[in-house]
């Protein structure tokens, strides 16, 4: 597990200097928190693909921002999955280093958005409490949602990623309940867990397509043709 006061995402250590006194986070972050079910396929193809599209899209890995995930099942200290390292590499992206989780209160606690790949998984986080009910989207009703809020209306990156980050999430939790998904199934990134590559590679295209607006409206730069 990962020690309480570090983070396996993008940015730097964080200094005492910076923590806050709730959580012991900087004042100046946002942690975005992807969960599945064993921790070892889907959750570490979104964390991993969310960091390097927010690198690609900023030239920098995005200061403040915290890319991390967790399973509701996690295979505690597992490596990814064999395939799920060959989708990311697909993509150009790191697979090093990565040791699954299992999800745990202080995991919620400290997360400014969840991502889930399911309704499920949105349901078991929402049941931990932490008033985590406004903060938890399955990611591509996350996608959905985002897609439909103006970006003009959004804060300019010059005030900060943090600070454009928690005004995307606040829009979305407004607009949940207008925009539904047109069917259940729509919302869910099905587990490849056991499967061969090609049904990983098309779990990876997925996320990446449901990725793609949310690191646009939170980068405010739109991927390269």
């Amino acid at each position: 597990m990962t020690a309480p006061g570090t983070g396996r995402g993008i940015g730097g250590g964080e200094r005492p200097g910076e923590m806050t006194s709730t959580f012991g986070l900087p004042r100046d972050s946002f942690r975005i928190l992807h969960v599945s079910t064993g921790n070892v396929c889907r959750s570490p193809i979104t964390e991993r693909l969310t960091r390097h599209f927010v690198a690609e899209r900023l030239g920098v890995l995005g200061v403040g921002l915290i890319v991390e995930s967790a399973g509701t099942w996690g295979h505690e200290g597992a490596p990814m999955e064999a395939n799920a390292e060959a989708v990311l590499a697909d993509f150009g992206a790191d697979a090093a280093g990565f040791t699954g989780r299992e999800l745990l209160d202080e995991h919620v606690i400290r997360a400014d958005l969840v991502l889930t790949a399911t309704r499920d998984h949105r349901a078991q986080v929402i049941s931990m409490g932490h008033s985590a009910g406004l903060r938890t989207f399955t990611l591509k009703e996350f996608t959905r949602l985002v897609k439909a809020i103006d970006p003009a209306t959004l804060p300019a990156l010059d005030e900060g990623l943090v600070v454009r980050a928690r005004s995307l999430v606040r829009a979305a939790a407004a607009l949940r309940g207008w925009l539904l998904a047109p069917t259940a199934e729509a919302d869910e990134v099905y587990d490849p867990y056991g499967a061969p590559l090609p049904f990983f590679r098309s779990v990876g295209d997925e996320i990446h397509q449901a990725l793609d607006p949310v690191v646009t409206a939170l980068t405010g730069v739109a991927a390269r043709a």
